[in-house]
């Protein structure tokens, strides 16, 4: 009885660890189905990647720098050559 109680509870094992494997592959092959589906989505819609829009930003931030930099460079003139008439 307890010979054929093990054989059972073995091949329920066996049936469960193969079950698993299924089942992680099933979620592989559908995460990379959603992986796909969402790159083509999202390159349909023509959207930035990120490392695009942070390369804009630090350009914008450099600009607004510069910008600042030469406001105060300007004013600074415009003091030295006092009122305008």
């Amino acid at each position: 009885m307890t010979q054929t109680s093990n054989r059972f509870f073995d091949e329920v094992a066996r049936l469960m660890n193969d079950a698993a494997g299924v089942a992680q592959g099933v979620r592989r092959e559908f995460d990379t189905l959603f992986r796909t589906q969402a790159e083509r989505i999202l390159s349909e819609l023509d959207v930035v990647k990120r490392e695009e829009f942070e390369a804009v930003k630090d350009m914008a931030r450099l600009a607004r720098e510069e910008n600042e930099a030469l406001k105060a460079r300007i004013a600074a003139l415009e003091a030295r050559l006092g009122p305008s008439s």
